[in-house]
């Protein structure tokens, strides 16, 4: 049945009609300012482009700049980049040239937190980079990927502010989210990082205020704090977030490496010792306020002492650091000075070497657990000797982890003496005794005191050292047998414990903290405590300095527990060495800071002039 249209219907209908189109209107308006809004990000996102690219073009000296002009860019450059930026004003800066290294030994991997090695963590400190970073003049912390940072008054919680501008170099975008997932990633227990781990525990939260705000919660207050947070090294989470349903492919893997660093891999899935050499190249995408002077950045292995100095010689890599006994003889070579730069110094900063007697092997106390045996094995090891004969006094004996100048150290502890009567008497007290008149001591069940030194093979000072050693302690009865073996391989049975003593070196910093070698806590499979040392004292002292933020109160218990490991001796503690190094003259802009030598810790600031340069692409 039909129904008529009334007046009312035709009220309804016009009605309806006009809200339809008042929302269309609307629709229309929103749509208008939508577009208008985009297109004023697009235009401030294409100005900022311009200004980084021109930034980048008078890093270059592709553009040439009126001193006011100069005066303008300089400001707009972040402070960790002023003394890179002072670089690229000298008048034969360039872009472009390679710069080629030498590792003296194959890398087990290169993949973050699973590496442990100086080696690696030298190659990922191209391409990894935290929120801020240390000014090598100063020694104070300036901002990196934060423009900056507020510490609340009870020092418990920090919080940056990022740059919205930064981004890793598959061109994904650096934020907030990135640093929660890093934390995050590194406290769980199925990655393999506990060195990580131990220090990241003192962290109760990290959260993501907004996407260029991190805020930090710490369990309690912590000298290096903002240290701790900002100097994470920051790991892009949608690269690495899918390890976490697969750990073991993680920690098994060698070469998983992406970040927002100057370098990249080529292939950051893809890398395997068996490449042999370890090449970064530019990142064409860095976001930082000066660009990578270099194109490329290899280092080849040679593992041959006499082999890398004949690559040096050939100009097939930049830099040779010399042994001692051969240092006097090359400063006299005519090819070589021709050719070189010379730097022999003690850097600021300079780690140590040591023997590590391991006090606890397959769950049972092993020798070294008695002090009295660590302690005579100190007395027989006479470091002023091997500093004389092997490193022709270019080092220094080591008293404890603290440097000699720094603010940590006990000036009243004397390196400790060759003493071959107080070494006898520590032993025989401990009840080792010739017991069959072979020369050898034996413990009271007849069993010889005899054990294997574990060293670098590759290394031939360390050879040395361990050849004049066995003979100092074969005088005291103790059978020391030379063990060497390959950087993995000593890596793997570090990790395992599976060994009786071990000689390596630690680098060090400004400030030392013990908890990640020395605390209890680290004494674990795959923690830095490898040699299962154990002091309740100790660990009480660690604790108490780490949270003591005042330094004039913090100083004072790194002494108390300095000279516990004094008295303890859980390492033998050797040298601090000199570095005795040769640079290829084509390499400009090398500068002594207060961090030693601003040559591969500092990227940017150094360079090959264009006539100088030797690679292309």
């Amino acid at each position: 049945m039909l129904k008529q249209v009334t007046t009312r219907d035709w009220i309804l209908y016009s009605l309806l009609s006009l809200l339809i189109l008042m929302l269309l209107l609307a629709m229309y308006q929103i749509d208008r300012q939508w577009l208008k809004l985009t297109d004023m990000q697009t235009a401030m996102s294409e100005q900022t482009k311009t200004m980084r690219e021109l930034r980048i073009a008078i890093s270059s000296g592709s553009i040439q700049t009126t001193s006011a002009t100069t005066s303008t860019v300089t400001e707009e450059v972040a402070l960790a980049f002023k003394r890179a930026y002072a670089a690229t004003r000298l008048p034969d800066y360039a872009q472009g040239d390679w710069n080629v290294e030498a590792f003296g030994t194959n890398l087990k991997t290169i993949t973050p937190l699973v590496s442990s090695d100086a080696y690696a963590s030298n190659v990922q400190s191209y391409v990894l980079e935290s929120l801020i970073t240390r000014n090598p003049d100063t020694l104070e912390w300036e901002g990196l990927i934060a423009k900056s940072w507020k510490v609340s008054e009870d020092g418990l919680v920090i919080s940056f502010q990022m740059r919205d501008d930064v981004s890793f170099s598959d061109g994904e975008p650096l934020t907030a989210e990135d640093v929660v997932f890093t934390f995050d990633f590194i406290m769980t227990e199925t990655i393999q990082a506990p060195r990580d781990r131990a220090y990241l525990e003192k962290i109760k939260k990290v959260k993501a205020n907004g996407k260029y705000e991190v805020v930090f919660t710490f369990k309690e207050s912590y000298f290096e704090a903002l240290s701790l947070a900002g100097g994470m090294s920051i790991l892009p989470k949608h690269f690495y977030a899918s390890y976490l349903k697969a750990p073991q492919k993680f920690n098994e893997s060698k070469g998983l490496l992406l970040g927002s660093g100057p370098y990249k891999l080529i292939d950051p899935k893809n890398w395997t010792p068996d490449k042999g050499n370890v090449e970064l190249v530019r990142n064409e995408r860095y976001w930082g306020d000066v660009q990578p002077s270099y194109n490329r950045l290899l280092w080849k292995i040679i593992q041959n002492d006499s082999a890398r100095l004949t690559t040096f010689r050939n100009g097939d890599i930049d830099t040779y650091s010399a042994r001692p006994v051969e240092y006097q003889e090359l400063k006299k070579d005519a090819q070589i000075i021709a050719k070189s730069q010379n730097f022999e110094y003690m850097p600021p900063v300079v780690g140590y070497s040591y023997i590590g007697w391991n006090q606890e092997r397959a769950g049972k106390p092993t020798r070294f657990a008695d002090k009295r045996v660590r302690q005579a094995m100190t007395y027989l090891t006479d470091v002023s000797r091997v500093i004389k004969d092997v490193y022709l006094d270019y080092a220094e004996p080591a008293v404890s982890p603290f440097g000699n100048i720094s603010k940590q150290h006990d000036d009243t502890l004397q390196p400790y003496k060759f003493d071959l009567d107080k070494a006898k008497a520590l032993l025989k007290e401990a009840g080792y005794e010739d017991r069959n008149g072979d020369g050898v001591l034996e413990d009271k069940s007849g069993k010889p005191f005899e054990f294997k030194l574990t060293y670098f093979q590759s290394n031939e000072d360390t050879k040395r050292m361990v050849l004049l050693l066995k003979d100092l302690y074969a005088r005291a009865g103790v059978r020391m047998i030379p063990f060497p073996q390959e950087w993995p391989v000593m890596l793997e049975n570090l990790d395992k414990k599976d060994f009786d003593a071990i000689t390596l070196g630690w680098t060090s910093g400004i400030e030392t903290d013990l908890y990640q070698i020395f605390h209890s806590a680290q004494a674990m499979s795959n923690g830095d405590n490898y040699i299962s040392y154990k002091n309740p004292a100790l660990d009480e002292l660690i604790v108490e300095a780490r949270r003591t933020v005042d330094e004039g109160k913090r100083m004072p218990l790194w002494q108390q527990a300095e000279r516990i490991i004094y008295q303890d001796q859980p390492y033998t503690f050797l040298m601090r060495r000199k570095n005795l190094l040769f640079v290829d003259k084509r390499i400009h802009n090398l500068q002594m800071t207060k961090l030693g030598l601003n040559l591969g810790s500092l990227p940017l600031e150094n360079y090959v002039p264009a006539a100088k340069q030797k690679y292309t692409q």
